[in-house]
């Protein structure tokens, strides 16, 4: 073996010098890991997912607090979420029956069984509600719906997080532990823009809420997911994902700020302050994705994470 744990004799690695020091070898210059198969359809997927979850939790406690014009509001945003995210999930599957495929059995272990489950049965209850709601008919079959709508909203909105982090691919299975949350914020931000959007202003102050609380969350577990990263990080302030996260810092400010100032007086500020959470929050998970794939072209990201964990296991067990 050689000092780099590397069999004698080994031919095809080829190595180089990182700003760390450390030698870096990958066979032929090639990543350790494969970059994600996934298309464009996929982030755009994770954003309406959030939207729908998010929107059936916000519509939930529109009906417990007897906010009808924010609960309808909330109930059809999600609804037409629901209706574009299956589309989105289809396109990028190339074939309708390999979405099928999906539902065939449950395995709790896997995240893409268990959040195609919640998709197809969140979906199914918030478009029936919608459906029952503006046709004004079977009031205990849309109670019943909206009821299971709001169940299965929290993890719809989350899922998407704990299903990057499941992957091998180092800047996503890094930030395992904050990935759900930080979707969960930015859904909830979405949501609540959306809804501030078309709810009258005086109906709409739960959203505004939403909207300007899942911004100060994000922006806060984003930071730190970055300092927990360490290096593996620094892909979050380069490349596509670095410049997908100026936009998301730059337009959520802009947005829950005018939210804040003059979202309960204008309709106008409403409108544009919603929008721009919205351009943000689609930012971020484009940047969450571009992010993935810059780490899995990069061997650092691979293995230097994992010599340090080894260090760390060989000093505790010498204490």
């Amino acid at each position: 073996m050689t000092e780099d744990g590397l069999p004698r004799g080994t031919t095809g690695w080829r190595g180089s010098i990182t700003e760390r020091g450390t030698t870096m070898r990958s066979y032929y210059g090639r990543p350790i890991v494969k970059e994600p198969v996934w298309q464009a359809e996929i982030p755009l997927y994770f954003f309406t997912g959030g939207i729908a979850g998010a929107s059936s939790m916000l519509h939930g406690l529109a009906r417990v607090t007897r906010n009808d014009p924010l609960a309808k509001t909330a109930l059809y945003v999600g609804a037409a979420a629901d209706l574009v995210s299956p589309l989105l999930l289809i396109s990028d599957l190339g074939r309708p029956e390999r979405f099928l495929n999906m539902f065939r059995m449950f395995k709790v272990t896997s995240p893409m069984s268990v959040g195609s489950w919640i998709l197809g049965i969140s979906g199914s209850a918030s478009n029936t509600a919608a459906a029952l709601e503006l046709l004004g008919v079977l009031r205990p079959v849309k109670w019943a719906a909206e009821l299971v709508s709001c169940v299965t909203g929290p993890p719809l909105a989350t899922y998407t997080g704990a299903l990057v982090a499941n992957t091998a691919i180092p800047v996503w299975s890094e930030a395992r532990d904050e990935l759900p949350w930080l979707f969960g914020a930015s859904a909830t931000a979405s949501a609540g823009a959306a809804a501030a959007m078309f709810t009258p202003l005086e109906a709409a102050g739960p959203a505004r809420r939403a909207a300007i609380g899942g911004v100060v969350a994000e922006l806060g577990l984003m930071q730190a997911m970055e300092r927990k990263l360490g290096f593996v990080g620094e892909v979050y302030r380069t490349g596509e994902a670095g410049r997908f996260k100026k936009i998301t810092k730059a337009c959520t400010l802009a947005g829950a700020g005018l939210l804040a100032w003059k979202g309960r007086r204008s309709r106008a500020a409403a409108a544009t302050g919603g929008a721009l959470v919205l351009a943000g929050e689609l930012a971020l998970r484009w940047s969450v994705f571009k992010a993935g794939f810059q780490s899995a072209r990069d061997p650092r990201y691979t293995v230097l994470p994992q010599r340090e964990r080894v260090a760390k296991r060989v000093a505790a067990q010498s204490d």
